[in-house]
Parts: C-alpha cells; sequence; structure tokens
C-alpha cells in the first residue's frame, strides 16, 4: 500500500510538507511513486536480514571455535553477549546522531562497519582478536534497528506502520534463522572462517545496492511523517523533551517488561544449536538447520501475536498488557516442562511451542511504548526500548546461561531461564495498572508543549 499519487498543495501557516512542495517536480509515475516506498523496506529489511545473520552465525560455529582455541562456554557466551551489549549501550546515542547526520548516511556507515568486523571475524587467530572482532560488530549494528524502522515509516503512511513495525522486529530472528542454518553448512563443508566470510560479502553487496537506490532525495519526495494533527512534516511537530520518555511510570514497566521477556528469546537463538549438538548427538550442521526450526518460530510468534493483540486491544487499548503477560506465561510453562523431560518428541513439541511464544510480548511492549509517547520522542524512546532488550535480555540472556552452564551444565542452566518470565509478568502487570495515569501523564505533556510553542 503506496503513497497517494497525486499531492494538493494546501496552504498554511507554517513551513509546507516535503512531498507537498517536490510532488509537482517529481516525473515518475503513480505507479513507480507507489513501489519506491515498498522498495526501500525491501532493501531496509535485507540489510535488518544480514544484521542478523552477521550477529547470529557465531552460534553454528560455537562447537568448532570450542574445538579449535578449547573455549569455555563462558567465553563462547561472552562473544555473543558483546554484540547486545554494545547494541545496548549505543542505539540511544547513535540513534539522536543519525537524526541530524542523516538517517541514510548513518545506516550506510553501520553496514559498512558490521560488514567489515564480520570480515575480521573470519581472519582472527584467537579469542581476544575474535572478542574484539565482535565488539565491532555490535558497534556497527547498535543503532540499525531504531534507526531503519524509522526511515520505513518515514514513507509510509500511519495506517500500515503497526503491520510494517511487526514484520520488521520478527526480521531479527528471519535472519538468525538463515545466519545459523547457512552458517553450519558452510563450516561443516569448508570452514567456520568461511560461515564469517560469506556473511561479510553478502552485507557489503546489499549495502551497495541499498546507497544507490535509497537517497535522502527520493525519501524526501517520499515523505509520509506528517503531525496528525496540523498535517505538517516532522520538522514542523511540536516538541516535547527527549527527559519525557523516562517520568512515565507507565513507559518505564514497558521498558523493563518488554527487556525481560526477550532475556529467554535471547537464549534459545543463542543456545539451540549447541543444545541439539550436545543432547541430541548431532551434527553441528544438523543441529543447526533444527536450531533454525525454533529460530523461525520465534519470529514468527512476534508477528502473529502481535496480529492477535492488535485484534483484542481494538476497543481497549489496555488489553495489550494483558496479551503481553499472557504470552510470557504460556512460554513459561512450556518451556519449563520441555527442559525437565527427556530428549524426544514431547520435548521437541513444547520446546516449539515455547519458543513461538518466547517473543511474543515484543510487539504489544512496543505498542505500549509508542502509545505512551509524543510523536516528537517516539523514535528515541523505541530506541531506549531497544536499549532495555539488549541489555536486560539479548546481552544478558546467552551470557549467563554460558556462566551456569560451566558449572551446572548446559542442560541445567536452560531449565533455569523461563524463571525470568516471572519478573516479566510482575513488570507489566504492574504497567497496566499505572496504564490509565500514563496515558493521563501523556496528555499533559502534550498540552504543556502546545503551550510552550
Amino acid at each position: 500500500m503506496g503513497l497517494p499519487t497525486t499531492t494538493t498543495a494546501e496552504p498554511t501557516d507554517g513551513p509546507e510538507p516535503a512531498s507537498a512542495v517536490t510532488a509537482p517536480d517529481v516525473a515518475s509515475t503513480g505507479r513507480s511513486r507507489s513501489l519506491y516506498p515498498w522498495l526501500v523496506f525491501a532493501l531496509t529489511f535485507a540489510l535488518l536480514l544480514s544484521d542478523y545473520m552477521s550477529r547470529q552465525v557465531l552460534s553454528a560455529v560455537f562447537p568448532f571455535l570450542k574445538a579449535d582455541w578449547a573455549l569455555t562456554d563462558s567465553q563462547l557466551a561472552s562473544l555473543t553477549s558483546i554484540v547486545a551489549l554494545m547494541v545496548g549501550l549505543l542505539t540511544f546515542p547513535l540513534s539522536l546522531l543519525a537524526d541530524r547526520w542523516g538517517r541514510v548516511r548513518s545506516l550506510v556507515l553501520m553496514a559498512v562497519i558490521w560488514s567489515l568486523a564480520t570480515l575480521c571475524c573470519a581472519l582472527a587467530a584467537n579469542y581476544e582478536q575474535m572478542l574484539a572482532a565482535r565488539f565491532l560488530v555490535g558497534v556497527g549494528e547498535a543503532a540499525y534497528g531504531s534507526v531503519g524502522i524509522a526511515l520505513v515509516l518515514s514513507v509510509f503512511a500511519p495506517r500500515v506502520h503497526s503491520t510494517l513495525s511487526g514484520a520488521f522486529m520478527a526480521g531479527g530472528s528471519f535472519g538468525s534463522v538463515v545466519g545459523v542454518s547457512l552458517g553450519g553448512v558452510i563450516a561443516v563443508h569448508l570452514s567456520w572462517r568461511w560461515s564469517f566470510a560469506a556473511m561479510a560479502v553478502l552485507g557489503l553487496l546489499l549495502v551497495a545496492v541499498f546507497r544507490a537506490v535509497v537517497t535522502e532525495r527520493r525519501l524526501a519526495e517520499h515523505n509520509a511523517e506528517a503531525d496528525p494533527h496540523t498535517d505538517l512534516p516532522v520538522s514542523g511537530r511540536i516538541r516535547v523533551p527527549v527527559s519525557t520518555l523516562f517520568t512515565n511510570p507507565a513507559i518505564w514497566c514497558a521498558y523493563v517488561g518488554g527487556g525481560l521477556q526477550m532475556f529467554t528469546a535471547a537464549v534459545l537463538l543463542a543456545w539451540t544449536p549447541s543444545f541439539f549438538n550436545r543432547y541430541y548427538g548431532l551434527a553441528p550442521d544438523k543441529a543447526g538447520v533444527i536450531a533454525s526450526v525454533f529460530v523461525l518460530l520465534i519470529g514468527s510468534g512476534m508477528v502473529v501475536c502481535g496480529m492477535i493483540t492488535d485484534r483484542v486491544s481494538r476497543n481497549d487499548p489496555s488489553r495489550k498488557w494483558a496479551s503481553a503477560v499472557a504470552y510470557c506465561i504460556v512460554s513459561l510453562i512450556a518451556l519449563g516442562c520441555a527442559f525437565t523431560l527427556e530428549t524426544g518428541a514431547p520435548q521437541l513439541v513444547l520446546l516449539g511451542i515455547g519458543a513461538f511464544f518466547s517473543a511474543g510480548s515484543s510487539g504489544p511492549t512496543a505498542a505500549m511504548v509508542a502509545g505512551l509517547t509524543h510523536p516528537s520522542v517516539r523514535a528515541s524512546a523505541l530506541g531506549t526500548l531497544t536499549v532495555s532488550n539488549n541489555i536486560l535480555g539479548l546481552a544478558t540472556g546467552p551470557f549467563v546461561v554460558g556462566v551456569l552452564a560451566d558449572r551446572i551444565g548446559l542442560l541445567g542452566a536452560l531449565q533455569l531461564t523461563p524463571l525470568v518470565y516471572l519478573a516479566a509478568i510482575v513488570a507489566l502487570m504492574i504497567g497496566r495498572r499505572v496504564y490509565p495515569a500514563g496515558l493521563r501523564t501523556l496528555a499533559e505533556q502534550s498540552a504543556a508543549a502546545a503551550a510552550r510553542a
């Protein structure tokens, strides 16, 4: 669904929207105008896949690194967690910089950095060099998610923003599927170094195409970012202070609940290949392929759970909180039971159910954050949620399990993992209770900003 094929410039008291200024000069046909936003989405989404392929290919080569360099599980986990840690620490400041320096240039630079860093992983001679290269992967990938989705939403009408956001967030899991499965196959038939090299080359090719097609000028021609009250572009909006992202208790509950519910999903993404390698006796390539099915379930669950939440909360937005709690409970029970069973079909079924719902709260929590923040700081709010997801979940989960695995075994560590959902449930239930007050706080912030304007 694209933008209207014609634009009528209405006189206003403020600056004209970019689309109104440029539309008469655009030589493209209505069909090409409607296809361009989808081309932007496709290329940005493709780079997101490359992002997560470069990040998660490491999981597929864990057995090779452990054998070649005699690494402990905690060292393997640190190679995963260092990326998520950098993403958590740098997402917010780099997102602010991207808004000022230019989103397209920022995304291109990010992709080049993580692709070259992934190539350095292929050349690493020891654990220390690999850790340094993974550090740079994290620096490159830090703000791609928040800046990428902001760029995509800027060329689409608001009526499709929820669908696009859900699909974009799930892209991480789909990229992980390809990275884990393809990386495992390449490692077995060539070497683990070629697994990293293949991801690096793919990333560089995609960023070259992205840079040739996506430009700031063409994005301005298709700009759909208008304030719903004034029909002005982003630059004409009333702005509230960035501090409002941290003064609303309901938003804090969404940040914390969203981050904690990612803990177990991150563990599944990082350690499922090793689980099947160690406890099902599968070779690394086959373990990676089987694990990719469960990673695919995680991504599919994010999309489906988001759609379910939109439907049940259509007339009552507070139901988003209840939906998020329900997904956490289902995954807690399914995974808690699965890791206590012997290997076999019943365990796999429960693992599949748990994986499907493990990150199901991601869509609802993002919607909560968006609904509790003013449009002028919404991108920064989603960047803050990304920070929470990485610090509390994606960085912490794999590392904690790695440390525990060195002491009580991988299975014992996995048995404890679902208990983190209990903390997420508490945060989300508190959030539902203070949600009405959060909406009143948002109204007061908006009114104060309008009065200052």
